[in-house]
């Protein structure tokens, strides 16, 4: 029921957890001396002897006692509140920083759906196992042996019994614990790669719909769901089944209690000021423990995801290079494979990113662009093959250096909730106002946000209450801030306006004559001005060169070249 890794990083949380501990004793406490002082009022009303003295005390007793509960159940919320607030920054500061640790190529060890999976409702499962299970079993164990200790002076056998019943909860619990802890694994791991499927059929919504596979992919999610609902309710079915054998226990126990006190009574053992303590407190021998009990089965769902986030936390972290960026960013690619999931996608491709020159990548669809282009920013590290920059080897520059002086932008460049300034900060921390605006006039977005707030203009999550154009625009200006030795642009211009583009591809161009620029682009009309371009076919490189070489080889490149000029201009002629 306690998990010692889980227990070494309570930290600050420990007083907390002893602070409602605490609080429970003293409520219990007071509920026995107005238990106490209400048994011995009722005792001389029975019998008749019972004066304004005997009213007053209970009365006072009673009233005393609401009060101290009521205080103490306050500061149990506080407790509570307070100790899991502790852990769960704690485990997603820990999160965060195996991430960082684990570099950009994170996502070949855990998807990132387990990650955020993890990151929130994971540590969120945690919360009643430090904020209430905890503090709960040290007290279902104290407060018995506090009963006992009361009762013992009114009836000894009576409290022998409550006491020796009060173990057989916990019993049932490590019992149940053996079964909960394999099919809580096993709900973890459905849920897990439920969330994966969900992620990765979301991200490739357009195109499913594009190759028709919507529906088969509708159905297979529908199988995965049903398998979770499944494993759900055997969950459920688990902890409905555990609850009623501890009710069974609990109230069993009470009942057999009271019945050995009352046959005590009946052959004048005990008097009755004692009986009624008996039965009034009896059940209060199994409460702690019942509620534990209940607090048992949420945190042993916390349990099974904290074996999740312990898996996360104690993958092999790989080694800290120390090489830094070189000055010259010649860039040069030499027999590099790469595989997803044993499927060869890039098949010994050759390529050379002179320093400072402009250069271009192209192709159809899932020829391997963008697989170069994450390999290039070490998101893909399991390749085979040579990739240096400026003699360096890319897996020996550290990855802080690499990030500090390659800029990657995707069509897809996330924004984050906040302002302008916030995201524009992102890619100069230092940067003033003036360096901001000049950024966005840059990106001819300057003239709208002044029309807003300004650089305190505020943008949703990604950035849902701007236009795709204007999206792109910000996240350039982003860019244009970190001015870094190497641009990597990757399809930055898909999915927004003619106009848009446009103005991204000639700040693009502006960029390239004193920065080492790499693009890759669907749209060959954007690559025209390049220095070198490589087309790509099926993980290889089919074809090198200007843009006029390649037009006079009459190969592929020309061949993608006519085909877009054809569909860009259909309808032109008519018109």
């Amino acid at each position: 029921m306690i998990k010692k890794r889980l227990i070494r990083e309570m930290g600050d949380s420990k007083k907390y957890i002893f602070g409602n501990v605490a609080a429970q004793w003293v409520s219990l406490a007071s509920n026995i001396v107005m238990i106490f002082a209400v048994a011995k009022l009722m005792d001389k009303m029975i019998s008749r002897s019972a004066n304004m003295k005997d009213y007053a005390f209970a009365a006072a007793a009673a009233v005393c006692s609401l009060i101290v509960r009521f205080v103490c159940s306050r500061v149990q919320e506080q407790c509570s509140y307070l100790s899991s607030r502790s852990v769960k920054k704690k485990l997603r500061e820990l999160i965060f920083r195996k991430l960082l640790r684990l570099g950009m190529s994170y996502r070949e060890s855990v998807p990132t759906s387990e990650i955020v999976q993890l990151s929130v409702e994971g540590v969120d499962q945690l919360e009643t196992y430090y904020g209430q299970f905890l503090s709960q079993f040290f007290y279902a164990f104290l407060a018995p042996l506090t009963l006992f200790a009361v009762l013992s002076f009114v009836s000894l056998r009576s409290a022998a019994v409550l006491l020796i019943c009060v173990p057989l909860i916990p019993g049932a619990i490590m019992m149940v614990q053996k079964l909960a802890k394999k099919l809580l694994g096993k709900y973890w791991g459905q849920y897990a790669a439920l969330g994966d499927t969900f992620l990765e059929n979301l991200q490739g919504l357009t195109t499913l719909k594009i190759y028709q596979a919507d529906e088969h992919t509708t159905k297979k999610m529908q199988q995965e769901s049903e398998h979770f609902r499944r494993i759900t309710m055997k969950v459920l079915t688990m902890q409905l089944n555990s609850v009623t054998i501890m009710d069974l226990i609990a109230y069993g126990g009470a009942a057999l209690g009271i019945i050995v006190g009352a046959l005590q009574f009946e052959n004048g053992s005990v008097d009755l000021a004692g009986m009624l303590m008996i039965i009034l407190l009896a059940a209060d021998f199994f409460l702690p423990m019942r509620r534990l009990g209940s607090y048992f089965h949420v945190a042993m769902n916390g349990m099974a995801a904290s074996d999740k986030i312990f898996a996360l936390l104690d993958l092999p972290e790989p080694e800290q290079k120390t090489e830094q960026f070189p000055d010259i960013t010649d860039i040069k690619v030499d027999n590099l494979h790469y595989s997803y999931d044993d499927r060869e996608v890039v098949h010994g491709v050759n390529m050379e990113f002179a320093n400072g020159s402009f250069t271009s990548i192209v192709g159809e669809s899932g020829c391997g662009k963008s697989t170069i282009a994450s390999v290039l920013m070490r998101r893909n590290k399991n390749y085979s093959g040579s990739v240096t920059i400026g003699g360096k080897e890319i897996s020996d520059i550290n990855e802080g250096c690499l990030l500090d002086d390659i800029t990657y932008i995707n069509h897809q460049s996330y924004l984050f909730k906040g302002t302008v300034r916030d995201n524009l900060m992102l890619g100069k921390i230092d940067a003033n106002d003036d360096e901001m605006w000049d950024a966005l006039e840059k990106v001819n977005l300057a003239a709208f946000l002044k029309n807003e707030s300004g650089l305190d203009t505020m943008i949703n999550e990604s950035a849902t209450n701007l236009s795709g154009g204007q999206r792109q625009r910000l996240a350039l200006a982003r860019a244009l801030l970190h001015d870094s030795k190497v641009y990597i642009f990757d399809e930055a211009t898909s999915n927004i306006d003619i106009e848009s583009e446009a103005d991204i591809m000639t700040r693009i161009n502006e960029i390239a004559k004193d920065h080492t620029v790499i693009l890759i682009s669907h749209r060959l009309a954007n690559v025209t001005n390049s220095d070198n371009i490589y087309v790509m076919e099926a993980g290889e490189i089919k074809e090198q060169g200007t843009h006029a070489d390649l037009l006079s080889k009459d190969g592929v490149y020309s061949r993608l070249w006519n085909t877009q000029m054809a569909l860009e201009n259909y309808g032109v002629d008519v018109a």
